[in-house]
């Protein structure tokens, strides 16, 4: 069907039709985000004796380290929709499993980022009910010195944020347990430091985790819905043309898909957006590409 004839259809028709082609790529099991999830936490484990017995400098150790934190957050993701399996479903577990693992090399509480992300979602842009609100900036410059401010302690944004949110919705027992995994991090470091292995722990986790924050702030907070200025359902995220192409971008150059059907596979969301990119434009969606 031509851009003419989409022009000529009701908001209803194109939905209707939208929607079919969402129905298309809903529902396939995610076998590559399961596999790169639990994977992408093995091999952090393996870098620790690797760099331990010098089989691999600190330096090459934090490199890989960083690719797997970064990396492994796009399983948890999909855990974060549901996508891997339904709750009370046979393999729910695995989602859980998934979940939990795969945000470990980033040091995220994946209950936390659960809890936070479906916020992000309800309340996209609005500037004090979403949760990544504070990574709006001008431009990309500013956009990684705003990710790299709310990895402070006393910044607005990040876990600040995050703690709001959940202190907002009531959710003190995901607060908790994130207080206490983080208190469990934080240890742990201390005590890689107090036994001589300082170096290890910061090339391993704790770089990687702030590095990461502030990647992922950057291409999944910033670049998707800047300059986050608007709220309504087509235009609170966009389509956008990545520097780095789809691969370095985490996928995010398609989110306007992820956010109007989210239970679409990480994977699956490209070839989406290029079937249903016509009926976007004529819904009026921010499709930036070019």
């Amino acid at each position: 069907m031509s851009n003419r004839d989409l022009s000529m259809l009701t908001p209803k028709e194109l939905a209707r039709i939208e929607r079919d082609i969402a129905r298309k790529h809903i529902g396939k099991f995610p076998w590559l985000a399961v596999t790169a999830g639990i994977g992408a936490f093995l091999c952090w484990l393996a870098l620790w004796p690797l760099v331990f017995m010098d089989v691999i400098p600190a330096w090459a150790g934090f490199v890989a380290a960083t690719v797997l934190a970064i990396i492994g957050y796009l399983p948890s993701h999909e855990a974060q929709h549901d996508i891997i399996a339904r709750p009370g479903s046979r393999l729910r577990w695995l989602n859980e499993v998934v979940g939990h693992v795969s945000t470990v090399p980033l040091a995220l509480p994946f209950d936390l980022a659960r809890a936070t992300h479906r916020e992000h979602h309800l309340h996209t842009n609005h500037p004090e009910l979403d949760p990544d609100y504070g990574s709006s900036a001008a431009g990309p410059l500013k956009a990684i010195w705003t990710a790299i401010q709310n990895i402070q302690p006393r910044s607005k944004g990040g876990h600040n944020a995050y703690s709001r949110t959940l202190l907002r919705l009531g959710r003190k027992d995901v607060l908790k347990g994130a207080a206490l995994y983080r208190a469990t991090w934080f240890l742990t470091l201390f005590t890689l430091a107090w036994t001589g292995h300082a170096i290890e722990a910061a090339a391993l986790w704790w770089l990687p985790h702030h590095v990461g924050y502030v990647y992922i702030q950057y291409y999944l907070s910033w670049a998707p819905h800047h300059p986050a200025n608007e709220t309504a359902r087509y235009r609170n995220t966009r389509s956008f043309r990545a520097a780095l192409g789809n691969i370095g971008s985490l996928g995010m150059q398609y989110h306007v898909v992820h956010h109007l059907h989210p239970r679409i596979p990480f994977l699956r969301t490209p070839q989406a957006y290029w079937e249903m990119k016509p009926v976007l434009e004529a819904q009026g969606a921010r499709v930036e590409d070019l």
